[in-house]
């Protein structure tokens, strides 16, 4: 490197090896879908999604180098990938994960462009969300033309504008059924975290019907019951207020018990969601204004986040937790000093 040369900061260096991670965890879960999918429309997001994430590691790979910095070692399709595993997920499974990881991507290339500053890693994760904006568009146009877009409820437009004429519009437990009806910017998180639990039970579900782990499967089965039991919470809460929740169709997972994926993988994909999830009910409770939702997200955030740890601790005792780029231990070098 030239003495003109700016290092990567802490921010950036997290950026790209979190983008790293997820992109070579992507391109496992994507060739299986390739080697499986019958639909051809489908096929060409999926491709069109595979090429992002191949194409993108290929980048990061070479930044990794330029910096001099070591490469992470991710996901490989020799060491997590089996592609002799029979389908384990329909095409129209396929596509509405894609859609969802569209949006999960849009969020964190949005936050990695905004804790960067060096132009050439802020050009990288532009161009990123604007391939992501494009996956989420290609994917969302297939959705439609095939009737699979679970659009959002209808409301009725207002005709007049109004003020909050009193604190009980925050009143989310008053008695008697008295509550005021959702606004349209909570029915909006509601329906979308109804969405996002569908997915990730069923993800979970099929990745404990296929794991030969049983730790991982309980672990497993404990996540699908809590996707389960907040899409309950949320769904009810729609449906008290004369609201249809969306609704998952049975007809996702196969009857494969070969697993196509590793278990570090399997555990890495339900931490990053989970991840996702609690980000999602934090911006949910920050955006409601009844406080018996904003409660609701705060309680369940709190079991996501130990349910994350969880896994993350069977990770740690099989040697699975690959860490994140850190900071030089000061008082352990000085004692290892010490003993020199």
């Amino acid at each position: 490197m030239t003495q003109n040369h700016t290092m990567l900061t802490s921010s950036e260096l997290s950026s790209i090896w979190t983008s790293y991670m997820n992109d070579t965890m992507s391109i496992c879960i994507l060739s299986h879908f390739l080697k499986h999918a019958e639909d051809e429309e489908i096929r060409s997001v999926i491709q069109f999604s595979y090429d992002l994430s191949t194409t993108h590691v290929e980048k990061l790979t070479d930044i990794f180098r330029k910096e001099g910095l070591p490469i992470p070692t991710g996901f490989t399709e020799e060491q997590d990938l089996n592609l002799n595993a029979p389908r384990l997920y329909t095409d129209m499974f396929i596509l509405t994960y894609i859609n969802h990881m569209a949006k999960v991507g849009l969020l964190a290339y949005s936050s990695f462009i905004a804790m960067s500053a060096r132009k050439d890693i802020r050009d990288y994760f532009m161009e990123g969300l604007k391939e992501t904006s494009d996956l989420y568009d290609n994917s969302s146009n297939v959705l439609l033309s095939k009737g699979l877009f679970v659009r959002a409820p209808y409301v009725e437009y207002p005709t007049k504008t109004d003020f909050v004429e009193s604190k009980k519009y925050f009143n989310g437990y008053a008695l008697l059924g008295n509550q005021r009806p959702l606004n349209t910017v909570e029915i909006s998180h509601l329906f979308m975290n109804v969405q996002t639990n569908l997915i990730g039970n069923k993800l979970a579900l099929s990745f404990a019907q296929t794991s030969p782990n049983e730790e991982v499967q309980k672990w497993l089965l404990r996540g699908a019951d809590i996707s389960k039991k907040h899409v309950e919470i949320f769904t009810k809460l729609l449906l008290d207020n004369d609201i249809q929740a969306p609704a998952s169709s049975d007809v996702s997972i196969t009857d494969s018990t070969t697993p196509p994926f590793s278990d570090k993988l399997i555990l890495f994909h339900m931490g990053l969601l989970s991840g996702a999830g609690a980000g999602n009910y934090s911006t949910a409770a920050a955006a409601s204004q009844r406080n018996d939702l904003m409660v609701n997200y705060e309680r369940l955030s709190v079991e996501i986040a130990r349910y994350a740890k969880d896994g993350g601790d069977i990770m740690v005792r099989n040697g699975w937790l690959e860490e994140p780029p850190g900071t030089i231990d000061k008082h352990k070098l000085s004692k290892t000093k010490n003993k020199k």
